[in-house]
């Protein structure tokens, strides 16, 4: 978690942030795991930690390098589809997700067509 400067989160708090993220978002799991108080002081003390604005910061930073660690792991796993899977349609789908993903999206042609009359009157008296 780069961006952050150190002396804004506390060591509790960088573990809190970093447990809370790892688990799925289990916050008395990650205040256990952070050290804070057992019971529901522990988990009212993480939540009021987890409001400020320098957690909610890091907590965002966190996330980010989260999403883009599993990004990396989704498109492996495309990508595999893609090339080995038994079903031809799983391959098809799977490439047609890279294409997409890839900025080769086909053009989405609608046609809208709108039958009716339609009449106005304006009374001015």
């Amino acid at each position: 978690m780069a961006n952050i400067k150190p002396r804004q989160c506390t060591r509790r708090q960088r573990l809190l942030v970093e447990a809370f993220v790892a688990n799925g978002g289990n916050l008395t799991k990650a205040a256990h795991e952070a050290e804070y108080a057992q019971g529901n002081s522990g988990r009212v003390s993480a939540y009021k930690a987890m409001k400020t604005p320098h957690v909610q910061q890091y907590l965002m930073q966190a996330m980010s390098e989260a999403f883009g660690m599993q990004a990396a792991k989704a498109l492996g796993k495309i990508s595999q589809l893609s090339g080995n899977a038994k079903s031809e349609y799983v391959q098809l789908e799977a490439s047609k997700d890279l294409l997409d993903r890839a900025g080769f999206k086909p053009i989405d042609r609608s046609q809208v067509q709108i039958a009716g009359d339609i009449h106005v009157t304006i009374d001015l008296e």
